[in-house]
């Protein structure tokens, strides 16, 4: 299994919208490296739903329902999206300054590359993801 965070400014699309849609296509994604990651994306995956901007935590966690296919809302360039669905919210959102403090996450793609929307976490960072908000999945 792989492990992933994406990122959603709470305005445009937050967590509780996420939970009562029951589901999203994970749409709108512009940037190569971003894109490159949801086509590595598989079913099952579970991925760490982080709101930007104004929040700036993470606040649930998802599941990828369907791998890659052609991004119905891009008029042009060859974009892909990813089905997710909600698995369940954090019993303690992990703030963005408590990453950067954490020894384990400090390196994570989300503070390194911060314009970057989508990214890859590997196994020892979403389990301390998953320990700091204490929460188990």
């Amino acid at each position: 299994m792989n492990y992933w965070l994406v990122k959603s400014e709470p305005a445009a699309y937050a967590w509780a919208q996420f939970v009562q849609d029951g589901q999203a296509a994970w749409t709108g994604v512009r940037n190569f490296q971003a894109r490159n990651n949801l086509r590595a994306m598989k079913k099952g995956d579970l991925v760490c739903f982080y709101h930007s901007v104004t929040d700036k935590q993470v606040v649930g966690v998802a599941k990828v329902q369907r791998e890659f296919y052609p991004d119905v809302t891009a008029t042009e360039g060859d974009w892909s999206c990813v089905d997710l669905v909600p698995v369940k919210p954090l019993a303690q959102p992990v703030s963005l300054d408590e990453i950067k403090a954490d020894k384990i996450l400090g390196d994570l793609p989300l503070v390194k590359q911060s314009r970057l929307s989508v990214t890859p976490l590997n196994p020892a960072q979403f389990a301390r993801l998953m320990e700091l908000a204490g929460t188990k999945i």
